[in-house]
């Protein structure tokens, strides 16, 4: 069989744009730490303004800009030889939580890539590889890449698609967070629902941590509460409302989660999953969204997985048939797609 030359360049092509775009991922991490593209997006500077103002190298400035500038991050006007940013650069790049903000992804291909020598070893004994074995980047950059989403939607879009439960939620309601990690989601409910009272779990200790500290700067702290504790061993009873934010795939025992849940929540309560948006057949989700949902599952979500008790594996491209099946046994009878995005899918379930 002969090489089809068309069909190689076709795929040495798509390499070569995939190693740009990896090697350029980690000058958008060096970007965002040192404040460069925040500076940028204030006015047109030359490389060695960009230098000065955010005391900086000059000459590494400037390699950075030209990167920059090759990957379409940022303007260059070659007669002035200044480099500048456009308004839809700057709100990705340079504004903190607006919703299309994305330096926090390319944090958590950091953690990636340092766990790296673990994944291999992983593969090849079939153990697991805990979320909280990660480098803290995961963690971190988790959260600034869903938080702005949250932000966006959650309270505007998602919340009002369930029966009721805005209203519930105004009246004054009690509200548990189930694997709520740095507690962005808690503090978005609770900042926009002030009657409301919320409690957000995580089995990881020092996201906990992390999120006390955001629920006080935010100032929500007399209304919210964070524990730690498992999703199929949180405390309590009788919550009107139960969440759970694109982590009943990370479990090891989503079924025995979902039914903890089922017995948490008031006959009449509402569960709220979010889940990475995926269709049900493999062949559906070879796509870009696929792309990035199905590696960094296969680096982070079903090594999690299979670090806990069950290690059912479910993968960040679940799809609704699998979600629906596991809170079915887990003891609902009702569940329904609320809403949708281009990377979630918002179930609204209920006893």
């Amino acid at each position: 069989m002969g090489l089809d030359e068309t069909k190689l360049n076709t795929f040495m092509i798509n390499f070569v744009h995939d190693l740009g775009a990896v090697l350029h991922a980690a000058t958008i991490v060096v970007g965002d730490k040192l404040g460069l593209y925040k500076a940028l997006a204030e006015k047109p500077l030359s490389s060695d303004d960009l230098a000065r103002e955010t005391e900086t190298d000059p000459r590494y400035v400037r390699e950075w800009l030209s990167a920059q500038a090759a990957s379409g991050y940022v303007e260059y006007d070659a007669e002035a030889d200044i480099f500048s940013m456009t308004e839809e650069q700057a709100f990705a790049l340079a504004v903190e939580g607006s919703p299309a903000f994305i330096p926090g992804a390319f944090e958590v291909g950091v953690a990636v890539f340092k766990a790296i020598p673990s994944m291999i070893s992983a593969f090849r004994t079939g153990e697991g590889y805990g979320w909280h074995q990660h480098d803290v980047a995961l963690f971190h950059g988790t959260e600034r890449f869903f938080r702005p989403g949250y932000a966006a939607n959650l309270v505007i879009k998602w919340i009002p698609t369930l029966d009721g439960v805005h209203d519930m939620l105004q009246a004054g309601a009690v509200v548990a967070d189930v694997g709520c990690g740095y507690g962005s989601s808690t503090v978005i409910m609770a900042q926009a629902y002030p009657k409301s009272i919320f409690v957000g779990f995580d089995f990881h200790e020092p996201s906990i941590r992390y999120a006390k500290e955001a629920a006080s700067r935010a100032g929500v702290a007399d209304r919210v509460r964070f524990e730690v504790a498992t999703a199929s061993a949180y405390p309590g009873y009788d919550y009107d409302f139960v969440t759970v934010f694109d982590c009943l795939h990370d479990m090891g025992d989503p079924v025995g989660a979902a039914s903890h849940v089922r017995k948490s929540l008031k006959p009449n309560g509402t569960w709220m999953v979010v889940e990475p948006f995926a269709n049900d057949r493999l062949e559906q989700n070879l796509n870009p969204i696929g792309r990035i949902f199905y590696s960094a599952s296969t680096m982070i979500c079903t090594p999690a997985s299979r670090a806990q008790e069950g290690a059912m594996c479910l993968g960040a491209q679940a799809g609704q048939n699998r979600i629906q099946d596991v809170v079915r046994r887990g003891g609902f009878s009702r569940f329904r797609r609320a809403a949708e995005t281009e990377f979630n899918l918002i179930y609204e379930v209920r006893p």
